[in-house]
C-alpha cells in the first residue's frame, strides 16, 4: 500500500542507507562530542590522582545513567508521534503533538529530580559507594541533578528536530553543549581549583546551552513546536505515555543492569569501580554511533510507516542493522589497537589497568547483539509496539546480565562478571530482531486488510448471470 509522498516527510523517498547514514552520521557528531567530553572529564579527574575521586565520578554517573534513560524514553515519544504526524501531512498535528509532550517532558523532568534528590545518600550506599568516593558523588549529583529538565527539555528539541529531517540542527543540540564542556571543565576542574564539583559545573552550564540551541532551531526555524495549552496536554498524554512508559521501562533496564552490575564489581574495591568508570566513559566513546543509530531511525521508520510504505520501512531495518555491524567492527578494531595508550592516559595501573584491557578485547562481539538489539527497540518503539522494546531490554538486563555476572564474579573474579555480562547480549539481540520484521509484517497485513476493508464491495454474480441484490 503506497500513498503519495508527503514533501514534509523527508524519508518516504530517496535511498535508505543514505538516510540512515546522514541521520547516524551527524547524530553521531553530537553524541560523541558529549561522550568525549564526559571521557575527558573524567581523564581530568583522574590526573587528580585520587582513585576514590574516578570512583566516586562513577558512582554519580550510575545515577545520571537512570536520568538521562527516563529522558531518552520522553524523548523517543515526542520524536515518534511528531515524525508519524508529518508522515501522514498532519502538520498542524506534529505541532500541537511536538508543543505539549515538550512540556509534558518539562514536567516529568522537574518531578524526578525532586523526587530523587533526597534519596541520594540511600542510593549511593546501596550501590557500595563509601568514604571520599561516596563525598565525591554525593556533591557532584547535588550540582547537576536541578538542571535535569534543562537535558529532558534540550533532548526533546533534539528529538524534534530529527523528527523534521533537519539532521544538521538536531546535531548542533548537543555538539554546542560538548563545546561548551569541553572549554569549561579544565577551567573549573584545574583553574578554578574546584575539583570533580568543576566538571558538574560544567554540564549544568553545558545544558543550558543545549537547550538554547534546541529551541532557536525547533521554534524559530522550523516553527514545528505550537504554544502548549493544557487542552493538548490532556489530548496527548495518553499517547504520549503509550509510547514513553514502555520506552522509559525499557531504557531504565540498561541503567538499572548497571547498578546491579557495579554493586558486584564494588566487593573488589575502589580500583575496579574506577576500571568500570573508564568502561563506561569508553563505552559511548567507542560505540556512540549505536546510541546515534537507535535515535536517527526512528524518524525514518515512523515516516514511512504513516506514508503506508512497509516496503522501506522492512528496508530500513535491514539497513540500519547492517550499518550497526559496521560501526561494530570499526569500534572493536579501534579498541584492540589503542587498549594500551588508553590505560597510560588515565594512569591506570593494577587491576584497574588489567579490566580495561579485557574489556577492550572482548567489547567487540557483545556489542555486535547489542547494536542488533537496539535497533530492534527503535523499531518496536515507532511502529506502536514498544511493549515489545521493554521485554527485551529487561530480558537482557536480567536473564542475560545479571545470573551471568554473579557467576562470572563466583569463579573468575571481575574479569568474569564482565564476560558473564557479555555473553546476554546474543540471543536477545538476534530474537529481537526476527520479532522486529514479524512486527512490520504484522503491520503490513492489518493496513492491507483496512483498505479491503473500506473498498465497496463488488457485486457478486449469480450463476445465472444475474446480479445478486
Amino acid at each position: 500500500m503506497n500513498r503519495p509522498a508527503n514533501p514534509q516527510a523527508v524519508f518516504v523517498s530517496g535511498s535508505l542507507m543514505r538516510h540512515v547514514a546522514v541521520m547516524t552520521a551527524t547524530g553521531s557528531i553530537g553524541l560523541m562530542a558529549v561522550f568525549v567530553v564526559d571521557l575527558l572529564s573524567l581523564l581530568y579527574v583522574s590526573w587528580l590522582g585520587r582513585p576514590e575521586a574516578t570512583a566516586g565520578i562513577g558512582f554519580a554517573t550510575i545515577v545520571l545513567y537512570l536520568m538521562v534513560s527516563i529522558n531518552v524514553g520522553l524523548m523517543i515519544a515526542i520524536t515518534a508521534l511528531t515524525a508519524r504526524s508529518l508522515g501522514s501531512g498532519d502538520r498542524m498535528g506534529a505541532r500541537r503533538l511536538a508543543s505539549s509532550t515538550l512540556a509534558l517532558t518539562a514536567i516529568v523532568a522537574f518531578v524526578l529530580s525532586a523526587v530523587v534528590l533526597p534519596c541520594l545518600p540511600w542510593l549511593l550506599r546501596l550501590l557500595g559507594a563509601h568514604g571520599e568516593s561516596y563525598a565525591v558523588a554525593l556533591s557532584f549529583l547535588w550540582i547537576v541533578l536541578p538542571s535535569n529538565m534543562l537535558m529532558a527539555v534540550g533532548m526533546g528539541f533534539s528529538g524534534i528536530l530529527r523528527a523534521t529531517g533537519d539532521a544538521r540542527r538536531a546535531m548542533f543540540v548537543t555538539l554546542g553543549g560538548g563545546i561548551v564542556t569541553a572549554g569549561l571543565d579544565p577551567l573549573f576542574i584545574f583553574g578554578f581549583g574546584l575539583g570533580p564539583n568543576g566538571a558538574a559545573w560544567a554540564i549544568v552550564l553545558a545544558r543550558i546551552i543545549i537547550t538554547a540551541i534546541g529551541f532557536h532551531g525547533a521554534v524559530k526555524i522550523h516553527d514545528i513546536v505550537a504554544r502548549p495549552t493544557i487542552a493538548a496536554m490532556r489530548q496527548d498524554a495518553g499517547r504520549m505515555l503509550a509510547i514513553a512508559g514502555p520506552a522509559i521501562l525499557t531504557n531504565l533496564s540498561n541503567p538499572i543492569a548497571n547498578a546491579v552490575f557495579a554493586s558486584v564489581i564494588a566487593r573488589f574495591g575502589d580500583a575496579a569501580i574506577a576500571a568500570l568508570a573508564i568502561m563506561d566513559r569508553l563505552v559511548p566513546v567507542a560505540f556512540g554511533a549505536l546510541f546515534a543509530l537507535s535515535g536517527s531511525i526512528g524518524p525514518i521508520l515512523g515516516q514511512n510507516w504513516g506514508a503506508g510504505r512497509f516496503d522501506r520501512v522492512r528496508r530500513g531495518l535491514t539497513d540500519s542493522a547492517m550499518f550497526a555491524i559496521a560501526c561494530v567492527g570499526l569500534a572493536w578494531l579501534a579498541l584492540l589497537l589503542l587498549r594500551g595508550p588508553i590505560v597510560a592516559a588515565f594512569g591506570a595501573t593494577g587491576l584497574t589497568a588489567e579490566l580495561v584491557e579485557f574489556f577492550c578485547l572482548i567489547a567487540g562481539p557483545m556489542w555486535i547483539f547489542v547494536g542488533l538489539l537496539f535497533v530492534a527497540n527503535a523499531a518496536f518503539n515507532n511502529l506502536g509496539m514498544p511493549i515489545l522494546s521493554t521485554v527485551f531490554s529487561w530480558g537482557r538486563a536480567t536473564l542475560g546480565t545479571m545470573p551471568l555476572a554473579f557467576i562470572g564474579a563466583h569463579y573468575a573474579g571481575p574479569k568474569g562478571a564482565l564476560l558473564g555480562s557479555a555473553l546476554g547480549a546474543v540471543a536477545f539481540g538476534i530474537i529481537a530482531l526476527i520479532f522486529a520484521y514479524r512486527g512490520i509484517a504484522r503491520l503490513e497485513r492489518k493496513a492491507t486488510e483496512a483498505v479491503a476493508a473500506s473498498l465497496p464491495e463488488e457485486p457478486a454474480l449469480l450463476s445465472s448471470g444475474e446480479t445478486r441484490r
